[in-house]
Order: structure tokens, then C-alpha cells, then sequence
């Protein structure tokens, strides 16, 4: 007499669909951060150009910030324009006798073109963030959103006594240092390699 043998009923295996899904996590997560990241190399790219183009608008004066025939390459001055007219805060007269200084124009100068220049090439953006962060809240402070009233006592039309856009830019320029936006389309991998940087850490 034949035996039949009970069919073995089927087992699940929780380990196979959890592990489906951890992939699928895995992928999603990875397409998230990719987008991150190029979404910051976009920004760090964009922030870049805005300071070589005030760089390049001041040295050669293409009449927009920079009137036609006053720009730095002309005998014009960078800082005078600007900071002899400060017309508020603690600091208007320390401003007003460094404009039109020779070290204040090279400094301001400078500063744009390595700023910028690190930005878009994607290189030692800690340090950029400090340099960039410092001329921000200098130029912050020359502005002075705080007073209501400029020295003149005519209204400031400060639209707010805290938060100007000097201060988001040294944010933005500080989230790119901590995001190491660098790396996509940059040269951040190629720089950190370098034995000069890689003795000197402060230098990514």
C-alpha cells in the first residue's frame, strides 16, 4: 500500500524581503545623496561666479557696480566707493580712513579672485569659508543693518536688523566647507592629495 507523504508546506523567508528592502533603502538613500551633493556643487559653482564677477566688474569696470573707465585697471579704487560711503554703525569713520587704501584694494581684490576661484574650482573650502566669511561680516558691519537712522539722520532702509544678505552668503559659503561640496565636478579628491595639503589638513 502506498504511503503519501504530507507535502511540506511552504516556509517563509522574512530575511529575503527584508533584505530586498534594505536594498531598495540602500539605492534610494544613494540617489538622495548624489542629488545632494550635486545640488551643493551647483551652489558652490554659482556663489564662485558671483565673486569673480565682482572681481572682474571692479578691475575692468563694466559699468554695472563699476562705472565704465573707473575700474581698477583704470587708476580707479576698489574699496573707496563703497567704504567712504558707510553712513552708519561703530565703525564709519575706521571704514571711511581705510577707503582708497592701497592694502584695502589689494586685500578686496584679492580676496574676490581667491574666494571665487577656490569656489569654482572646488578647492580648500574650509579656508574659503573662513576668508569669505570674514570679508561678509565686514561688509555687514559697513552697512550696519541694525540703525534705523544713518548719520545724516536720514531712514536706513534696512530691512531687517539682524539677517542681511552678507550674513546668508557666510552661511551658504560655511554649509559648502561642512558638506565638502568640493568633490563633485571640483577638484576636491585631486587637492586633499597633494602632499602640501595633506601635511597641512587646514588647507581642504
Amino acid at each position: 500500500m502506498a504511503v503519501h507523504q504530507p507535502a511540506h508546506p511552504r516556509t517563509s523567508r522574512p530575511w529575503r524581503k527584508h533584505r530586498t528592502q534594505s536594498a531598495q533603502e540602500s539605492a534610494e538613500s544613494a540617489v538622495v545623496t548624489t542629488a545632494a551633493e550635486r545640488t551643493f556643487a551647483v551652489v558652490r559653482v554659482a556663489v564662485g561666479a558671483v565673486f569673480l564677477w565682482a572681481f572682474a566688474d571692479k578691475l575692468f569696470g563694466w559699468g554695472y557696480a563699476t562705472p565704465a573707465g573707473k575700474g581698477w585697471i583704470d587708476g580707479g579704487s576698489p574699496t573707496k566707493g563703497f567704504l567712504s560711503g558707510v553712513a552708519a554703525g561703530p565703525l564709519e569713520s575706521t571704514f571711511h580712513s581705510w577707503a582708497g587704501a592701497a592694502w584695502a584694494d589689494w586685500l578686496f581684490m584679492l580676496g574676490l579672485l581667491g574666494i571665487g576661484a577656490a569656489l569654482v574650482a572646488g578647492v580648500a573650502l574650509r579656508l574659503t569659508a573662513v576668508a569669505g566669511s570674514l570679508m561678509m561680516v565686514l561688509m555687514w558691519a559697513a552697512e550696519w543693518p541694525p540703525a534705523t537712522q544713518l548719520s545724516d539722520g536720514s531712514p536706513s532702509m534696512s530691512t531687517n536688523p539682524v539677517l542681511d544678505y552678507h550674513l546668508v552668503y557666510a552661511l551658504v559659503l560655511i554649509a559648502l566647507a561642512v558638506a565638502r561640496a568640493d568633490r563633485p565636478w571640483g577638484l576636491g579628491r585631486i587637492w586633499e592629495r597633494l602632499p602640501f595639503v595633506a601635511r597641512n589638513r587646514w588647507l581642504l
